[in-house]
């Protein structure tokens, strides 16, 4: 099967904060980027809990089911099963310019540091870091043990961004979505994708 080529790879795990991955997801087809999309089996436990969304199991049909939920071109979102081997982030001629793990949980963020590729997200990571192309990690998990913050250390070293999900609250938000929002523009900032979530400190009105 042929691929539409993708710029970034978006990952989820499952840890909490699924709301913040959805709307980076939504951002970006928005702005009319094409997107690989690897959703791990505990991620859509976790999307059951935290939203009303029923995100079917087989990535063929979460790719139809999400497609129609955010109004995307055909094959705009292209979602991969976790031992999708053939897929083109499991190569490097096929590695996207950057990828985001959000959320990442602890275990995913360990097997990356290890470069362990026990599944395609894990390879993904692997590929995009060993290519040297973006990587930025979501990790949400309070609070962070030496491990954590040692797997984080050695991540960043290797050219790895860490952002947790961490908002501020000097735009003094006034509901959820401006908080998912303000971590979000975060990310789409660091991709160097243009979006209106929030406005720019010292620049805009």
């Amino acid at each position: 099967m042929k691929y539409k080529p993708a710029n970034i790879c978006l990952a989820i795990t499952g840890a909490s904060g699924i709301q913040y991955a959805l709307r980076l997801l939504q951002c970006l087809v928005d702005a009319r980027e094409s997107v690989y999309l690897l959703v791990s089996a505990p991620a859509q436990i976790v999307v059951d809990m935290e939203t009303d969304l029923q995100l079917p199991a087989r990535p063929r049909d979460m790719q139809k089911y999400l497609t129609s939920l955010y109004g995307a071109d055909d094959d705009q979102i292209q979602v991969f099963g976790k031992e999708e081997w053939t897929a083109p982030v499991a190569s490097g001629s096929g590695a996207p310019e950057a990828m985001v793990v959000c959320p990442c949980t602890t275990g995913t963020l360990s097997a990356i540091a290890c470069g362990s590729s026990n599944n395609l997200i894990e390879r993904a990571a692997d590929v995009v870091l060993k290519e040297r192309k973006k990587l930025i990690l979501v990790p949400r998990e309070s609070p962070f043990s030496e491990i954590h913050l040692e797997n984080m250390l050695k991540l960043a070293r290797i050219g790895a961004i860490i952002m947790p999900p961490n908002p501020g609250f000097y735009y003094q938000p006034k509901k959820v979505q401006d908080i998912i929002d303000f971590v979000v523009a975060r990310i789409l900032d660091h991709l160097g994708v243009e979006h209106q979530l929030l406005p720019r400190w010292g620049i805009d009105e």
